[in-house]
């Protein structure tokens, strides 16, 4: 137990590898500091025993009583070395032992055995130096002043007895008063080095620990995001494709059924035809790309295709939509997440119009502004109530309902605006404005 930390000790055990930036919040001078006063302590206390032990036997003449002193002492160094040695494995962590629960007792103990050798011989006198840091470290410091004002008293009446003289010397006061004085003006220092100390470790502590917690935090709000991501993309592309799928296939097989021949085979050709745009896209899409369309021709012309597309799926699951395309203004140059957000939304608002609205007529309008692009999706279908349409989502169990909110998180995320207009019975529009002022390097196609 180191008799100069009975908090807790502060070695290398506080230190982080190089590699930790927070490292020196820990490696600070006062720790070099307070291990260099806390070897020195240790040092001074078995040379001072060290010299009385050999002052004691080389000049205790035929004194029977030396050898008895001697094993006293030798006792004391045992005692003293075995606290100091169970405090420096559990600092380095390699006993469970926790010996600061019995520091008091310790110093004791230490103090008793001192007490002893002092009344024997005076030569033990000066162990009361570094007792005194002992007892300022391990005591409450009204009772550590108490004790050290007794064992001074205790010093100079072992000099006094063993100078011989009737009255006490000035120097035989002096010393021990100055020696006091001064061990408890270096002690309260060695206090505040370590108070110092701990505060470092414990801000350091808390700030590892606040690095940690927020290195978390961005994990999870990390791996939240990206699963939002991969839900946005799989719905407007994979989820929309398969549905697709499943619907015309179900018409071929009802053409098929009914002897038309030629509509089954048609049908089945857009079922291969959608079936290797989902492949593409998936590709695509595991590649961390964005939509294949986007990559081999611009924006105006991937929503001129998806009209086409939308038009020929909805014919072929036997539905009358007409579906076309308005351009309004000259294109420009726009960023990939805006292409690729506006295509997204086109697909799933289109997607819904075929499979939910009922309609005749759709149109998707695309205007250059100037400061802002704008992208229109009209149907004249049965409409909804825009206020109960959350309530229907959340109401549907079936995985769909979730291209609206993620229309609205890809649109938010460029700082734009979406909204729904719509009536039961007069059709609906989707509207979507996303700001250009922000974008940088736009060229005109």
């Amino acid at each position: 137990m180191p008799a100069t930390e009975p908090l807790r000790p502060l070695d290398e055990s506080d230190l982080n590898g190089p590699g930790d930036p927070l490292s020196g919040l820990d490696a600070a001078p006062s720790v070099a500091i307070l291990r260099v006063l806390r070897l020195t302590l240790h040092v001074g206390f078995a040379a001072l025993l060290g010299v009385a032990v050999l002052r004691l036997l080389v000049s205790g003449g035929g004194d029977p009583l030396r050898y008895v002193w001697a094993g006293t002492a030798l006792v004391l160094a045992g005692v003293y070395l075995t606290g100091t040695i169970l405090e420096k494995r559990f600092a380095a962590g390699t006993t469970g032992f926790d010996p600061r629960r019995y520091g008091v007792l310790w110093l004791g103990l230490v103090t008793a055995l001192w007490a002893i050798l002092l009344a024997g011989s005076a030569d033990f006198a000066w162990l009361a130096f570094p007792l005194f840091f002992l007892h300022l470290h391990l005591l409450p410091r009204r009772i550590a002043l108490l004790t050290i004002a007794l064992m001074t008293a205790a010093v100079i009446a072992a000099q006094w007895a063993a100078s011989g003289v009737p009255a006490p010397q000035v120097a035989v006061v002096l010393g021990p008063l100055f020696g006091a004085a001064f061990s408890v003006v270096t002690g309260l220092a060695y206090l505040a080095l370590y108070r110092e100390a701990e505060n470092q470790r414990r801000a350091a502590d808390e700030l590892r620990r606040t690095r940690a917690e927020l290195a978390a935090s961005q994990h999870d709000a990390g791996v939240l995001a990206e699963r939002e991501r991969l839900a946005r993309e799989i719905h407007d592309t994979l989820a929309q494709g398969l549905s697709s799928i499943v619907l015309v296939a179900r018409a071929a097989e009802k053409s098929l059924s009914d002897g038309d021949t030629a509509a089954a085979a048609a049908r089945f050709a857009l079922v291969q035809q959608t079936a290797s745009e989902n492949l593409a896209e998936a590709r695509n899409f595991v590649r961390g790309l964005s939509s294949p369309h986007l990559q081999e021709s611009s924006l105006v012309d991937s929503l001129r295709r998806l009209c086409e597309s939308t038009e020929t799926s909805a014919v072929a699951r036997g539905l009358e939509l007409r579906c076309r395309f308005e351009l309004d203004g000259d294109p420009v140059e726009l960023p990939q997440p805006y292409r690729v957000a506006l295509l997204r939304a086109a697909q799933a608002s289109l997607a819904n119009v075929r499979d939910h609205a009922k309609a005749s007529n759709a149109v998707v309008t695309v205007a250059f502004l100037g400061s802002e692009v704008t992208m229109d999706i009209f149907d004249d279908g049965v409409g909804f109530d825009p206020a109960g349409l959350a309530a229907h989502m959340n109401a549907r169990t079936d995985g769909s309902g979730f291209g609206i909110p993620a229309l609205q998180e890809r649109v938010t995320a460029l700082k734009g605006s979406l909204e729904l207009e719509s009536a039961p019975g007069e059709g609906a529009v989707v509207a979507i404005r996303l700001p250009l002022d922000d974008v940088p390097e736009r060229e005109e196609q």
